[in-house]
């Protein structure tokens, strides 16, 4: 922990993920503040045409929901659920996104997210697969949890304000910097609306329990969150090889300032790097010798692995178990030989169709298709 001033970014950020929660975006009133969004939305598109790529992960559909029924007479006593008003809101929510991008020549994309997308294997690579699209497209996504049908979330059980949903955007398309925006400056040793004594902490190196101790439940009737959540993501963030950076959406420039490495907020520096993440993850979500799931690959395949390539069909020679897209595999060489374990963009009985084959030959062997590669060389690691 630190509340110096000498903070520095040991690298460029490149693939940023921003978030902004109801409480910045309302101002704390039932009411969208679109002064707020479109400081946002511009920051954005600047460093977007710097040639960074930026998501979005916003709140505020109930919000908006609650706003667009002010507009109507309604009777004082019909009580509308917060899924319904989420429902109303979010066409509202986007409607403003898209213009406000579309003002500054920019595209946008929503992408609505529900637990299942997180937590299903075959969710989680649909959601990596379309965001990095995106991004590579130069669009930008402006995503949200599914309020219409996610319950949890909407009684504070699941992401909190999108919190920790932020978090797992981060780490599904390995970004390089998390930037959850409030409405305070940052992380503080107490409440700085209760203390005048109270001290930004300029860099936390690893959460303790010092660090934990300083949150406390939010304040806000509209946002979800609160300095626990955002610990919380900040946690889970870094842990996964993520920097974050907790700062007021207000501070003027204040995302431009943060990736131009500007003494903003509270930067949580990683503890761990993005690949050693992803492999202790892949690698925990197998027992090579218990699933025996296994696509087994021929000589030039095992080279073009180890050289950083992709795994082709035209390179695999069998493959063993029942799995489906998504799943994790062992690959072996045909003297079963562990090479190493990876995300397969196709079932078993895909593989079993388009082995050998060359990547052209896909859409017409199968009728569908999810890509020239079985296992992208991201989503592949190499055994030591």
């Amino acid at each position: 922990m630190s509340n110096t001033d000498d903070r520095i970014v040991s690298h460029d950020y490149k693939r940023i993920v921003v978030k902004a929660g109801t409480s910045l975006l309302t101002g704390g009133t039932g009411k969208l503040d679109t002064v707020v969004i479109s400081n946002i939305v511009s920051q954005i598109c600047d460093l977007q045409n710097q040639g960074k790529e930026l998501t979005l992960v916003s709140s505020g559909a109930v919000a908006a929901g609650r706003e667009v029924l002010g507009k109507f007479t309604l009777d004082k006593d019909v009580h509308l659920d917060k899924q319904v008003l989420a429902a109303i809101g979010q066409g509202r929510l986007i409607q403003i996104y898209e213009e406000m991008f579309f003002s500054n020549k920019m595209l946008s994309a929503q992408a609505l997210v529900s637990r299942r997308d997180v937590h299903d294997r075959l969710g989680y690579l649909n959601l990596r697969n379309t965001l990095l699209e995106l991004l590579k497209n130069n669009v930008v996504p402006v995503v949200n949890e599914n309020d219409v049908v996610a319950l949890e979330e909407l009684t504070g059980k699941v992401f909190g304000d999108n919190d920790t949903l932020s978090a797992l955007v981060a780490n599904s398309i390995d970004a390089d910097l998390l930037i959850i925006l409030g409405k305070i400056n940052g992380l503080y040793t107490k409440d700085p609306t209760l203390h005048k004594d109270a001290e930004i902490i300029s860099v936390v190196e690893k959460m303790n329990q010092d660090i934990l101790s300083y949150a406390g439940p939010s304040s806000d009737d509209f946002g979800r969150g609160g300095m626990v959540t955002k610990l919380d993501a900040a946690r889970l963030a870094t842990a996964s090889g993520v920097d974050v950076v907790m700062a007021s959406g207000y501070e003027d420039n204040g995302l431009i300032k943060i990736i131009n490495g500007e003494n903003v907020g509270t930067l949580f520096r990683a503890t761990t790097t993005k690949l050693e993440s992803r492999k202790r993850w892949m690698l925990s979500g197998i027992d090579l010798n218990a699933k025996k799931l296994v696509i087994k690959i021929d000589t030039g395949a095992k080279d073009a692995l180890i050289k950083g390539s992709s795994l082709l069909p035209s390179g695999v020679i069998s493959c063993y178990g029942e799995f489906s897209r998504g799943s994790i595999v062992a690959i072996t060489t045909e003297n079963d030989e562990s090479i190493g374990v990876g995300i397969t963009n196709y079932s078993k009985s895909d593989i079993s169709e388009i082995q050998s084959l060359n990547s052209s030959d896909i859409k017409k062997m199968l009728g569908h298709y999810y890509g020239d590669e079985i296992i992208h060389r991201d989503n592949f690691v190499l055994l030591d």
